[in-house]
C-alpha cells in the first residue's frame, strides 16, 4: 500500500494535535515531532496515559526515555530518529520558515515519511510551498472550535480573571508577573527556556486556579493548550535574534490564537505601553487570513566529511528550488568555523572520521549564551576527549556537574544553572560519549529537577502572593472566610497573615492588592468584634501603672499608642481622644475614652497636688488668694519680674501663708520646689503645649541637670516651664539660682567680688563658663591674670630622742630642687581670675520691675537692705550642691588649686628656658647651674 501523505492546515484550536495523535495511536507504530519539547513533554504523558510508559519513547535534546519495546517516539523535530515508522507527523510546520530553524522543518517536510501515513500540521499560510514541494499531498482544511474577537486595549490591573500576558523578554515577563503579583494575587510564569518539570509546575498552578494570570513568552504559541480566555499583548515588536522589528500577522494570530478552549471563544488585545494593532491586522487574525509562506528556509542535507573546508562549503551550498532559500548562518554552522581557526584542532583533524566527530560536537547547542568564544572554548575541550578514544573523562565532567548541581539563589542564578545543565544533559544522550550512559543521564535529569523545582519555588515566591491568590479564589466561590487572632494580635484569614491588632485598631498588612484589602479587612473585623469588647475590658480594669503619656501627647497601654491628650476647658483639665477603629462598636470607644480620662485626671491630681491643694485652700484670702491664682494658672512656676507689682504687695502674712504650700519667693523666680522634679516637669509641659495649641511640644530636660544649653530658638517660656532660666550660652535651674542668688547677695557687687568655691559648685561650670553665666544674669565679668600664689611648707621637725636633734646638720640641697626654687623665682606661674560687679542699665533706659539688680525679697525703699535671707530648707536641698553629675570641666568642690609635682614643674622650666650655650655648665657641678641662673637674671 501506498503511503498517505495529508496536510491538516488550520488555524490554532482546531485539534490538529489531538487528530494526530489519535492517527498514530491507529497504528502499531509512529514518530511526532513538535517543536518544543514542552509541548513533547506534553504529548509524551498523553500518550503513556493512553498506552503505558512501555511502548512510548520520548527523544529530546536534553531527555531520553526509550523503553525496549518502544513503538510510539515523540520527539522534538531535530531529535526525530530515522527509523521505519508506520506513521510519521510533523506539528507547526509553518516553522520551515523560520530564519534559525526552519532549515530543520524544511528537511523533515522534503525527506521524513511515514511507511503508511504522513501528516503535516500548521497553518494554511503553508499550503502552497507544502503543494509545490511534496508530490502527491492532500490538504485537509480544519476549523476553528471558537470564535476570536478583538478586545482592545485593557490595563493591567482591570484586565479579568484567566487571562495571558505575552512578553518579549525576560525582562518584560519578570515586570509584568510582580505587577500582578501586588495588583491581583500573583501569576504563573511560562517561558521556552524553562525546564519541563517547571513549566509543568507553573502551568498546574494557573491551571488549578491558584492564581488567575499566565505571564508568557511567544512560546506560548507553540501548541500549549490552556484555559485562557484573553491574550494580552505587552509589546508588538520583538527582538528576532538579529534586530527589532514588529510582529508579523502570522505571529499574532499564532499567539493570539491561545484564546479560548474548545468551543470557549477568546479575546485578545493589548496592554501597557502597546499600541494598537492596524485594522487590517485586526480583520486578519479575526478571519485567520494571512499571506502565504513564499520561501522555506533550507541546508544542504548531502554533507561532505573529507575535510573542514569541504564541510563548511557543503553547509553553504545555495539551493536550486525556487521555494528554497538558504538560512542564515546557524550556531553549529558558526561554531565550526571557530574552531577551524584554532591551530591545535586544525592539526587533529586530519581524518573524515575527526570531521564527523567535530561536526557533531559542534552540534551541541549553546544553551548557556554566555558568549561564541566561551561556547567554542568549551566544544573544543569535550572534542578533545572525544578524540582521545576514551569518551568524556567521568572526574571532570562529574566536577562540571557538581558546580552547577546548587538548588539555592536567585531566579537569575537558578535560570543560569538550569541552561548549564542542558549542555551535559544533551552530551549525557549521545552515545558513546560518556563512560556510563545510564548513570551521567539520571545524574544530569536529577540535577535538572533539582534545580527546576528550585526555581518553580522561586518564581513562586517572587511573583505569587499565596494569601491573595486564596483569599481571591474564596471570594469568587462565596465562602466563608475563617478569621482568628492569637494572643499578640496577629490576624490571620484563611491561616494567612492579614495584618495585626494594635491597641484597639487594627493595621492591616500592606502588601496586599487593592482589589484584596476591602475583603481582609471585611474578614478580619468579623473575627476582631469579640477581640475588641474582651480588650476593652481589660484595659478598663488595668492600673494606671501599665499606662503613660508620652511627651508629644500620647497616651500609651504598655508599649501600644491607644489615644491622645486633646486641649480641654482649662490647662489642667485637658480631654481625650482615644485610638479605635469605628468597626468595634461606640460600646468599646466610650469605655476606653472613659479610662483614659481617668488615667489623665488622676495623673494631674498627683502631680500637682501641692498647688491644687493651694487653689482649694479656703484660708487663703484677698491678695494671697489672688497670687495662688497666678501660680495655678503658671502651673507652679512664674519669673519674678512679670508679678514684681504684685509681690511687692504681698505683706508678711500672706507670704507665711503660702509659704506654708511650699510657695518659695526667690529673686528671680517665685515657683514651688516640689514641682520640679522630673514627672510634674514633663506633664507641666505638655499640658501647657496643648493649651497654646502647638504642632510639636518642647521635650523636658534629662533629670538631675543643673544647667542647660540655651537655644535661641527655644522660646523663654519653654525654659520657665521647664525649671530653668537662660543666662548666656547655659540655662541655669531655677532652684539652684536662687542658692547662687543666696551667696551672692553677700558679696560687695559694687566694690566687685570674685567666684568662690561654693559658686562653682553650686553651679557645676568652669570658671569661664561661670563668667558667662553671671553676665547672662546682669553682671559685668572683667577678667585678669596674676601670679599664682603657692602654699609655703613648714620644714619638718626633727623626731624627738633622735640623733642629731639638738643639733641637727642641714642636709646638703638638692640641686634640681635649688633650680625649681631659682625658676620660680624668676618667672611665676600666672593664674587667670574674673572679678564681677553689678552693671545696671543706663539711666536713660527705664528697667523693666524686678531687673534693676539684686534685691532682698523685702523689697522696701531704696537703700533699705530688707530681711535676711530666709532658711535653709527654702534654699534648696544641700545635696543638689553637686550639679546633678554635670560638671563641663569644672574644678571639684574644696579650697584651693591642685598642685603640680615639683620635678615636673622644674622639667618644664629648663625646657621653656634652657642655658645660654655660651656659658658651658659642668654636669658634675649642680652648683654651676645655679651660678649659671642667677648670671642670667
Amino acid at each position: 500500500m501506498a503511503s498517505r501523505i495529508t496536510a491538516v492546515l488550520g488555524p490554532t484550536n482546531t485539534g490538529k494535535t489531538h487528530y494526530a495523535i489519535e492517527r498514530m495511536l491507529a497504528h502499531r507504530t509512529g514518530v511526532i515531532g513538535l517543536p518544543l519539547r514542552l509541548l513533547a513533554r506534553e504529548v509524551y504523558d498523553r500518550i503513556v496515559k493512553a498506552r503505558g510508559p512501555s511502548v512510548v519513547a520520548l527523544v529530546t535534546g536534553e531527555e531520553r526515555i526509550v523503553p525496549e519495546r518502544a513503538a510510539y517516539w515523540v520527539c522534538t523535530t531535530e531529535a526525530m530518529p530515522e527509523i521505519g515508522a508506520d506513521f510519521v507527523a510533523i506539528d507547526e510546520v509553518q516553522l520551515c520558515a523560520d530564519p534559525d530553524r526552519g532549515h530543520v522543518f524544511t528537511d523533515r517536510l522534503l525527506h521524513m515519511r511515514g511507511l503508511h501515513e504522513t501528516l503535516f500540521l500548521g497553518s494554511e499560510t503553508m499550503k502552497g510551498a507544502i503543494a509545490a514541494l511534496v508530490p502527491g499531498v492532500q490538504f485537509t482544511r480544519r476549523e476553528r472550535f471558537s470564535e476570536l474577537r478583538w478586545a482592545g486595549s485593557k490595563k493591567i490591573s482591570r484586565m479579568g480573571a484567566r487571562a495571558a500576558i505575552v512578553g518579549f523578554s525576560v525582562e518584560n515577563v519578570y515586570a509584568i508577573a510582580e505587577l500582578l503579583r501586588r495588583q491581583k494575587g500573583g501569576a504563573a510564569v511560562v517561558m521556552g527556556a524553562l525546564s519541563p518539570r517547571t513549566r509543568n509546575a507553573q502551568v498546574e498552578m494557573y491551571q488549578n486556579g491558584d492564581v488567575d494570570y499566565l505571564v508568557a513568552t511567544d512560546a506560548i504559541g507553540m501548541g500549549l493548550n490552556l484555559d485562557i480566555e484573553h491574550v494580552a499583548f505587552s509589546s508588538t515588536v520583538k527582538y528576532d535574534g538579529w534586530r527589532m522589528r514588529a510582529l508579523f500577522p502570522h505571529e499574532i494570530g499564532q499567539i493570539a490564537g491561545r484564546a479560548g478552549r474548545h468551543t470557549m471563544d477568546g479575546t485578545f488585545g493589548v496592554t501597557g505601553e502597546a499600541r494598537p494593532f492596524a485594522q487590517e491586522v485586526i480583520e486578519a487574525v479575526e478571519g485567520h487570513r494571512f499571506a502565504p509562506i513564499q520561501r522555506l528556509q533550507w541546508r544542504n542535507p548531502r554533507l561532505e566529511f573529507g575535510t573542514i573546508a569541504r564541510l563548511v562549503q557543503a553547509l553553504e551550498e545555495s539551493p536550486r528550488d525556487e521555494w528554497l532559500t538558504r538560512g542564515r548562518e546557524a550556531d553549529d554552522l558558526r561554531a565550526l568555523k571557530t574552531l577551524a581557526d584554532f591551530p591545535e584542532i586544525r592539526d587533529r583533524v586530519t581524518r573524515p572520521a575527526d570531521v564527523r566527530l567535530l561536526w557533531d560536537v559542534c552540534r551541541i547547542p549553546d544553551f548557556r549564551s554566555i558568549s561564541q568564544m566561551e561556547h567554542a572554548t568549551l566544544l573544543a575541550r569535550i572534542f578533545g576527549f572525544l578524540q582521545s578514544g576514551k569518551g568524556i573523562a567521568s572526574d571532570w565532567l562529574a566536577g562540571q556537574i557538581a558546580r552547577i548541581d546548587r538548588p539555592v539563589g536567585d531566579i537569575d542564578t537558578l535560570s543560569k544553572r538550569l541552561a548549564f545543565i542542558r549542555t551535559w544533559t544533551y552530551v549525557a544522550q549521545r552515545k558513546g560519549w560518556v563512560d556510563d550512559e545510564t548513570h551521567w543521564r539520571a545524574e544530569t535529569r536529577a540535577v535538572e529537577d533539582r534545580l527546576s523545582d528550585a526555581l518553580h519555588g522561586a518564581l513562586t515566591q517572587r511573583f505569587v502572593d499565596r494569601r491573595t491568590s486564596v483569599l481571591l479564589r474564596r471570594l469568587k466561590q462565596k465562602e466563608t472566610l475563617v478569621a482568628e487572632v492569637n494572643d499578640k494580635g496577629e490576624v490571620t484569614v484563611e491561616g494567612e497573615f492579614a495584618g495585626r491588632l494594635d491597641g484597639f485598631r487594627f493595621q492591616q498588612d500592606q502588601t496586599s492588592s487593592p482589589d484584596e484589602a476591602k475583603m481582609l479587612a471585611r474578614a478580619a473585623y468579623e473575627a476582631l468584634k469579640p477581640e475588641f469588647h474582651l480588650r476593652a475590658d481589660r484595659f478598663y480594669n488595668a492600673p494606671d501603672t501599665e499606662m503613660d503619656f508620652t511627651e508629644q501627647g500620647g497616651l500609651m497601654w504598655g508599649t501600644t499608642a491607644v489615644g491622645k491628650l486633646v486641649k480641654g476647658s482649662e490647662p489642667l483639665k485637658p480631654s481625650v481622644e482615644a485610638f479605635v477603629d469605628e468597626e468595634a462598636g461606640a460600646d468599646v470607644a466610650e469605655k476606653v475614652k472613659r479610662r483614659l480620662q481617668h488615667f489623665i485626671d488622676r495623673k494631674v491630681a498627683a502631680l500637682f497636688e501641692p498647688m491644687l491643694a493651694m487653689s482649694r485652700d479656703e484660708a487663703l484670702t484677698g491678695l494671697a488668694r489672688g497670687f495662688a491664682f497666678r501660680l495655678v494658672e503658671g502651673m507652679g512656676i512664674i519669673p519674678r519680674e512679670s508679678v514684681a507689682a504684685e509681690v511687692k504687695e504681698l505683706d508678711q502674712d500672706a507670704r507665711g501663708a503660702l509659704r506654708k504650700h511650699g510657695v518659695r519667693f526667690g529673686q528671680y523666680t517665685i515657683f514651688m520646689p516640689a514641682l520640679l522634679k522630673p514627672a510634674p516637669t514633663r506633664l507641666r509641659l505638655v499640658l501647657a503645649s496643648l493649651w497654646e495649641g502647638l504642632a510639636e511640644f518642647p521635650e523636658s530636660p534629662p533629670p538631675g541637670l543643673v544647667t542647660i544649653p540655651h537655644i535661641p530658638e527655644v522660646g523663654a517660656q519653654a525654659y520657665s516651664l521647664s525649671g530653668y532660666r537662660p543666662a548666656g550660652a547655659r540655662a541655669i535651674r531655677i532652684d539652684m539660682l536662687e542658692r547662687l542668688a543666696d551667696i551672692l547677695r553677700t558679696q560687695d557687687s559694687r566694690a566687685g567680688f570674685e567666684a568662690n568655691p561654693d559658686m562653682l559648685s553650686i553651679t557645676g561650670m568652669t570658671l569661664e563658663q561661670f563668667a558667662d553665666l553671671m553676665e547672662g544674669l546682669g553682671y559685668k565679668a572683667e577678667k585678669g591674670e596674676r601670679a599664682k600664689t603657692r602654699p609655703v611648707a613648714e620644714p619638718k621637725a626633727p623626731e624627738a630622742g633622735a640623733e642629731g636633734a639638738e643639733n641637727p646638720i642641714p642636709e646638703e640641697s638638692s640641686p634640681v630642687a635649688e633650680a625649681e626654687a631659682v625658676a620660680e623665682a624668676a618667672e611665676p606661674e600666672l593664674e587667670t581670675f574674673f572679678t564681677f560687679t553689678w552693671a545696671p542699665r543706663p539711666r536713660h533706659v527705664r528697667p523693666e520691675r524686678g531687673e534693676r539688680g539684686p534685691r532682698r525679697e523685702g523689697g522696701g525703699e531704696r537703700g533699705e537692705r530688707g530681711p535676711k535671707p530666709e532658711g535653709r530648707g527654702e534654699r534648696g536641698d544641700r545635696g543638689d550642691r553637686k550639679g546633678g553629675g554635670e560638671k563641663f570641666g569644672g574644678k571639684p568642690k574644696g579650697k584651693g588649686k591642685p598642685k603640680f609635682d615639683d620635678a615636673k614643674k622644674g622639667a618644664r622650666h629648663f625646657e621653656a628656658h634652657p642655658p645660654k650655650k655660651e656659658k658651658p655648665i659642668d654636669p658634675d657641678s649642680p652648683f654651676a647651674v645655679l651660678a649659671a641662673l642667677k648670671g642670667k637674671k
